[in-house]
């Protein structure tokens, strides 16, 4: 029988909206016109003391339960009023206030996108949302607010790597870039045989031919040819000492072959291991030979004498550099290395024979020769003879004369003229000094793009006058080839003439000479002229600009870097430059080395002496990038106390007037952190009061989560292994600070402030004081167990490991306690247990006194020891395996001492006793005493016959292996335990058996039918242990498992927190107020990751970006398909087939994907099957890991917008979220937490609800506890515990899942109570409904269409709610009379419910009409004999549950592993 109870208002029978809203208006009008009026405004009906009159009279006003809630903050930042319409309405006051923009999942209403058609009816003839939420939920501002909103949980970086930094690899050394081996030029030989008068034999000189010699013309010049010699010598000396004046620089001039031998001999001997330049121009001398002997003289100049490299090898040794400038310079380098070869041999038979001897090298030589083996110099009288010496040491002026001979100009410049370019070469300001800043920029650019990074570092960045000869080097090879001669060098170098940049020189040139004339003029008193500078640093800034829009494809090395390098010079471009070269370093580490490849380090290490404001910012975002990518920098930073220059930045005594000085701030403490990270100098020349109280002041910055965790890591480097610093900072009560820490919104602050008090420990003179210091941190510190972040309890056990290894002697004897304990319980379970009733209440009395005996008796009880290796096996079983695992190392280490401890020998027995009883306790288990059923510990009963024992335990299984999973103590404390208190768990028996207490300020309950209070499965078996076949367990990313015969892990554990710290993080903002917007930087938590660009989905036109939109748009389209069916929904029939799978085992829980076609259903046990309903094919099937004896209560879909993830809820009290859970190779547990941390006994235990908030990012979670915990998924803490007002189990949960504020409960004993969150915990409770009168099977809200509330309890009896009346709005009876309701599923758009009942029926209905829209039965094929099917009317409905979006059903029967999924007919199209 169907029944209709309304103690408000007749509901009519129809389902039109239409209809609806014109009856309701009409009931309100008679009402009350001042009713109607308002309702006609926007549905906010509020219910006054002042108008009692107008409400019914079986309604009372309402009267406000809780007291005022105070004003609190939306997530963006906005603070709200402390009522809004909805609180309003319930606390009686007709203030009306406009509530902040909420935030919240865009799914949760109509298509997001504005160019969609509006679908509603107009606002006259469309229904008025349920509580008064119209006005507020359809306003223009506010429907824009949700669509702006896009929020993800459970995406941050450490759910992707698990708070572990990346594996470097071994073998890359981070600090390549550095010349270790790092040589220069300390002596040269001008070695020049000119024998001016008289020409070699072999050597032709056309008439007229090339004359110049270093710019001088022997044959001009008056005088002897000694003086002529000595000018020439002078002036190759000079053009040497501009490209390097510290070389010691020696003339030789015409030597003979003793003097040759003399003073190559006397050079090395100088020159001990560092390079010697010799240079030998042989124009006055005869070609080298074809095995590559050059020539000098005689005593007495009558005879050329040869000389052989090989002699000239071992008179100069190595390293050397040589420069042959003459013809067929070519054999010179084709016979070299063949004598370099024969001395290696000569060397190795010596080593050989004595391996002491000190023998010379010979290997390391460069060499740089004018032409190939049979060419002849350029003889051109427009050219210097000396060619190649002028490209090597006046690049300039060479580069001027040669583009004037090949471009000749209309202006009539001759050569003459063009050597009256006014400046200096050192002024870079000057025409002539920007000629060669620019040809420094182009060469070197020219040799970074064209030559191997290794020849490039080995050439232009260990040796200055080697990089000044080979960047004019490629001057020459531009030069000489165009005079048919090829130059050469060792090494070789690929071919540059070709390069597109000498096109830029060469306009860089002609722009100068088309100056020259007015220049000239000016300085011979003409008019004045102003030199115009060249555009091509700027230019190239713009190049470079581009490239890093264009966001470096394929990591290609820019080929602006050098120049980059060379604007630093200059302070006209320095700041454009800098900031261009930060936007570079964002890129990544590789980046980053490119940029130290290409010498940055020396360039901004020296800038840090500067005290120009603007740079302040740039310099220390570089320094951040820099030290993340290379450490090793800290004595760079000691120089000239370049570490004081970010020190100084900390000091809020030194207000920095920029945007945001926070944001500084954090950067400079990074810095300062890694200038201190194990460098004890660092730590000495930093420690100072002052830098622990600026990081303690910035500690406590609430608005910059990076400043509070890198202060943290400052401190934690600061005092590591140095007590003068821990001491420094307890004077300062740092380590207190750090403790205060525990409860930080931001995860890694949490890790943080553990890192640092990680390494606070340790100081050498263990005294009571610092003990005591050590004991009190331990103390705080442990709240920190229950902490929802793996990553925070990882790091916890970080510390204590690091706490046990130093009161080592302490944990032995509370482990030792401990397992005497354990002995004890299980001997007291085994003698007056359930086994022995007579004992009754006084066992239970005798227990409780003998657990108090115990406690006095316990040296280690309420110790700090005591309580942290209670935390410590209660965390060998977390849900976490990576956490589980560092906390066994950290328990099996203890046991291994301890068995190696003189207690060893009372403490193997102990452990061979609890294996004994173990054995037996389980033994007992499997044979109750009763053929009854008995209830198991999860509130279900299995059958007590038949069932086999559990397989006993192998004889050769020691404790340490045996966990403490099968611990009766352990199942306590897991129960009981309160985290954060030195309290022990109290046991079982001692907790009280009443079924209900007073609920404070309520009613005493009656004593009711105890099925009443029941859950409906409460008679369900469970799937045996022998027929279930176990799933997979999905592990977190980069989980290793240790190998179970390894030996301990050494103590104690190492933490890579910090490692990860450097790595990418939070979003933040950085502007420089000084910086032109178009300069500005944006960067986000940077130290090795790119910052400064959007990650790889944000970016437009890429594979992630494209997906995304995809989604989107595909989010929008079911959306608007699925929209207007709800009308249909709520009148056609829901009996059409849509699927029919095998599960394989029994489903429980069922749930939809919003978008995609994914069905995830979990078993009785713990596994969950993901299905693509559609196709009817399963895409994966995985363990939850919950353990035996618990169930999987909840299964929900979050971050359903874009890629979702798999939220689950298991009756311990554990949550876990799942990423790529459809896939069998990808899934990965990304969190897993205790939800609830204390569990009340009760034989009627509800296990664990939740319900998930994603627009707010917070899970609330309930159950067996007489709290609803509110968790923060961004935190990953427990924001929040509100009072759950009673001790019934709380059985259902569900919000306002747009605004978030409003929570409504169901419990075990029929009541429904909602509470404001907003309001203080304890008197958040504002409306409570005892209208049912059994256990609530379930209570949900609408998070779309009329945001109906709807309940339902075992009975069967539906009921609709107002939040602002206090009687139901209808009743409808759901399940016929006498059958068990086992499932109420809301649909979140339509108004349809489906009921599911113990006579295997799931009934469909509309919202506002007693009668069914269908009746359906879950088949399967045992139900089918021959033709006819054959369904047994006695299994009920295990689950059911309706697509959030689509008109789609699925059930599923208890004792049938198969599912039924069933449409609406009419609605295919939203199908």
């Amino acid at each position: 029988m169907l029944a209709v109870t309304s103690p408000t208002l007749p509901y009519p029978s129809s389902n039109n909206h239409r209809n609806l809203h014109q009856y309701l208006s009409a009931q309100i009008r008679q009402l009350s016109p001042e009713r109607s009026a308002k309702a006609s405004m926007g549905g906010k009906t509020h219910v006054r003391q002042d108008n009692a009159q107008a409400v019914e009279p079986n309604q009372r006003p309402i009267r406000r339960v809780a007291t005022e809630a105070p004003a609190r903050s939306t997530p963006n930042g906005v603070s709200t009023p402390d009522r809004d319409a909805i609180g309003t309405t319930l606390h009686g006051d007709d203030r009306s206030t406009k509530p902040a923009p909420l935030v919240r999942s865009n799914s949760d209403f109509g298509p997001r996108r504005p160019d969609l058609p509006d679908r509603r009816e107009p606002a006259e003839d469309s229904w008025e949302l349920r509580h008064g939420w119209d006005e507020k939920y359809n306003s223009p501002e506010y429907l824009a607010e949700l669509r702006s909103t896009w929020y993800m949980c459970y995406t941050e970086k450490r759910h992707e790597t698990g708070g572990k930094p990346r594996q470097e690899n071994p073998s890359r050394n981070t600090s390549e870039w550095r010349m270790r081996d790092r040589l220069k030029t300390v002596s040269a030989a001008l070695t020049i045989c000119l024998n001016i008068g008289v020409d070699p034999p072999d050597v032709v000189k056309t008439n007229p031919t090339a004359k110049l010699e270093c710019w001088i013309d022997p044959t001009a010049s008056i005088g002897t040819n000694n003086k002529t010699m000595e000018q020439i010598g002078k002036k190759l000396q000079e053009q040497y000492e501009g490209l390097s004046i510290r070389v010691r620089y020696k003339q030789y001039l015409d030597p003979s072959v003793e003097e040759t031998k003399k003073f190559c001999m006397s050079l090395r001997r100088n020159a001990k291991d560092e390079r010697i330049l010799f240079h030998y121009n042989g124009h006055g001398v005869p070609l080298p030979t074809p095995s590559g002997e050059i020539w000098v003289f005689n005593r007495n100049y009558t005879q050329y004498i040869p000389v052989s490299l090989y002699d000239l090898q071992m008179w100069l040794g190595a390293p050397s550099l040589f420069v042959f400038d003459c013809s067929n310079a070519g054999n010179i380098i084709a016979n070299f290395d063949r004598f370099v070869a024969k001395h290696e041999e000569e060397n190795a038979k010596a080593r050989k024979n004595d391996p002491s001897v000190q023998l010379q090298t010979y290997g390391d030589n460069i060499q740089l020769a004018a032409c190939g083996k049979s060419e002849s110099l350029p003889t051109s009288p427009d050219l210097p003879a000396d060619l190649f010496t002028c490209c090597l040491t006046t690049p300039i002026d060479i580069s001027l004369r040669f583009f004037l001979l090949e471009n000749p100009l209309p202006n009539g410049l001759t050569l003459r003229d063009v050597t009256r370019i006014p400046g200096r070469l050192a002024e870079r300001r000057s025409p002539l000094g920007e000629l060669n800043w620019i040809f420094t920029a182009i060469t070197d650019t020219i040799a970074w793009n064209r030559l191997p990074r290794t020849t490039f570092k080995k050439l232009f960045r260990q040796d200055l006058m080697v990089a000044a000869l080979f960047r004019n080097f490629l001057l020459s090879e531009r030069i000489m080839r165009s005079n048919g001669c090829h130059p050469m060098s060792v090494p070789s170098l690929p071919e540059t003439h070709n390069h597109p940049l000498w096109q830029a020189w060469d306009l860089t040139i002609e722009m100068v000479l088309a100056q020259l004339p007015a220049m000239v003029a000016a300085e011979e008193g003409g008019s004045p002229y102003e030199y115009r500078h060249s555009d091509f640093f700027t230019e190239q800034l713009t190049a470079f600009e581009v490239y890093l829009v264009q966001g470096a494809p394929n990591r290609e090395a820019p080929s602006q870097l050098p120049i980059v390098l060379q604007v630093l010079l200059s302070q006209v471009h320095r700041l454009r430059a800098l900031i261009l070269l930060s936007r570079f370093l964002d890129m990544g580490p590789w980046a980053v080395n490119l940029a130290l490849t290409i010498g940055i380090f020396p360039y901004v290490l020296k800038l840090l002496q500067s005290a120009a404001f603007e740079l302040k910012p740039v310099m220390i975002f570089i320094w951040a990038r820099i030290l993340a990518v290379d450490g090793g920098c800290q004595t760079d930073l000691i120089k000239d106390n370049g570490y004081q220059y970010f020190i100084n930045i900390l000091n809020p005594a030194n207000p920095l007037v920029v945007t945001n000085a926070d944001e500084h701030r954090a950067m400079a403490i990074f810095v300062v952190a890694m200038f201190c990270r194990g460098f004890n100098q660092g730590q000495t020349v930093s420690l100072s009061p002052d830098l622990f109280n600026c990081c303690i002041n910035h500690m406590q910055d609430d608005d910059n989560q990076l400043l509070r965790q890198w202060s943290c890591l400052c401190i934690s480097m600061l005092w590591a292994d140095f007590p003068e610093a821990k001491w420094a900072g307890i004077r300062c009560q740092a380590h207190i600070m750090l403790c205060e820490r525990w409860n930080d919104r931001i995860p890694d602050v949490r890790a943080a402030a553990l890192h640092a008090l990680n390494n606070f420990l340790g100081i050498p003179d263990l005294t009571p004081q610092v003990a005591h210091y050590e004991e009190t941190v331990a103390t705080l510190v442990m709240r920190m167990a229950a902490d929802g972040s793996s990553m925070v309890r990882r790091e916890l056990l970080v510390f204590c490991s690091t706490f046990v290894k130093r009161y080592q002697g302490k944990f032995l004897v509370a482990a030792f306690e401990q397992l005497a304990k354990e002995k004890e319980d299980l001997m007291q379970a085994g003698g007056h247990g359930e086994s022995n009733p007579k004992r009754g209440a006084l066992a239970k009395t005798d227990s409780s006194q003998d657990s108090q005996d115990s406690k006095s008796t316990r040296v280690s009880y309420g110790s700090v020891q005591g309580t942290m290796w209670m935390h410590l096996l209660i965390m060998s079983i977390d849900p976490h395996p990576e956490v589980a695992q560092d906390a066994k190392c950290i328990v099996d280490y203890v046991h291994e001492r301890l068995l190696q401890s003189p207690l060893g020998p009372r403490a193997q027995p102990l452990m061979d006793d609890i294996i004994r009883l173990s054995r037996r306790a389980a033994a007992a288990k499997s044979q109750p005493p009763s053929r009854q059923a008995s209830v198991a510990p999860n509130g279900r009963r299995t059958p007590a016959a038949g069932s086999p024992a559990p397989p006993a335990l192998p004889k050769n299984e020691s404790y340490l292996s045996m966990g403490m999973r099968k611990s009766a103590s352990m199942a306590a404390a897991l129960k009981h335990l309160t985290f954060g208190t030195s309290e022990a768990p109290a046991p079982l028996e001692e907790k009280s058996a009443t079924t209900y207490q007073r609920v404070p300020g309520g009613p005493v309950r009656t004593r009711v039918p105890a099925e009443w209070i029941k859950p409906p499965d409460v008679h369900d078996p469970t799937t045996h242990a022998k027929t279930y076949v176990k799933a997979k367990t999905p592990k977190s990313n980069g989980y290793t498992k240790r190998d179970p015969n390894s030996p301990a892990a050494s103590m104690p554990l190492k933490s890579g927190f910090f490692d990860w710290s450097i790595e990418v993080l939070h979003l933040i903002e950085f502007r420089a107020n000084h910086i032109p917007e178009k300069h500005a930087l944006t960067a986000l938590q940077y130290f090795r990751e790119p910052q400064m660009r959007g990650t790889e989905s944000e970016e437009p036109g890429s594979g992630d970006y494209n997906k995304k939109l995809w989604r989107r748009n595909r989010n929008d389209r079911v959306l608007a398909e699925t929209q207007p069916l709800k009308v249909v929904a709520g009148t056609s029939k829901w009996d059409v087939p849509m699927g029919f799978f095998n599960n394989g085992t029994q489903p429980t829980k069922m749930c939809f994907h919003q978008f995609e076609d994914h069905l995830a259903i979990a078993d009785d046990r713990d596994t969950i099957c993901i299905w693509d309903w559609t196709k009817n094919q399963r895409l994966n099937r995985f363990s939850n890991a919950n353990p035996d004896g618990t169930r999987i209560n909840e299964a929900r879909f979050i971050n359903e917008d874009d890629q979702a993830f798999l939220l689950t809820g298991s009756s311990d009290g554990i949550v876990r979220v799942f990423r790529n859970y459809e896939s069998p190779e990808n899934i990965e547990l990304v969190s897993a937490f205790r939800g609830l941390t204390r569990r009340i006994a009760s034989p009627r235990m509800a296990g664990l609800v939740l319900d998930w908030q994603q627009g707010q990012g917070k899970l609330l979670v309930a159950g067996d506890d007489r709290v609803i915990r509110v968790w923060s998924a961004a935190a990953e803490i427990c924001l929040t515990e509100i009072s759950a007002r009673s001790s019934a189990p709380l059985t259902s949960l569900t919000t306002d899942a747009v605004a978030g504020e409003i929570l409504i409960a169901g419990y075990g004993d029929g009541a429904l109570r909602v509470f404001d969150q907003r309001s203080r915990p304890q008197q958040a409770m504002i409306q409570l409904w005892k209208k049912h009168k059994q256990w609530i099977t379930n209570v949900h809200m609408q998070r779309g269409g009329l945001r109906e509330l709807v309940s339902g309890c075992r009975d069967g009896e539906v009921k609709l709610w107002d939040l602002r009346w206090r009687d139901e709005i209808s009743t409808v009876k759901a399940v016929e009379e006498g059958s068990v309701m086992r499932g109420l599923s809301v649909h979140e758009h339509a108004p349809v419910f489906a009921a599911g009942s113990s006579t295997h029926t799931l009934t469909l209905y509309n919202t506002s009409s007693p009668h069914p829209l269908s009746v359906l039965e879950p088949t399967s094929p045992s139900s089918y004999s021959g033709v006819l099917p054959h369904l047994n009317r006695n299994t009920p409905i295990a689950s059911a549950a309706l697509h959030p979006h689509r008109m789609v059903l699925a059930g599923g029967a208890m004792g049938s592993t198969w599912v039924n999924l069933w449409g609406c007919k009419g609605a295919e199209r939203g199908v």
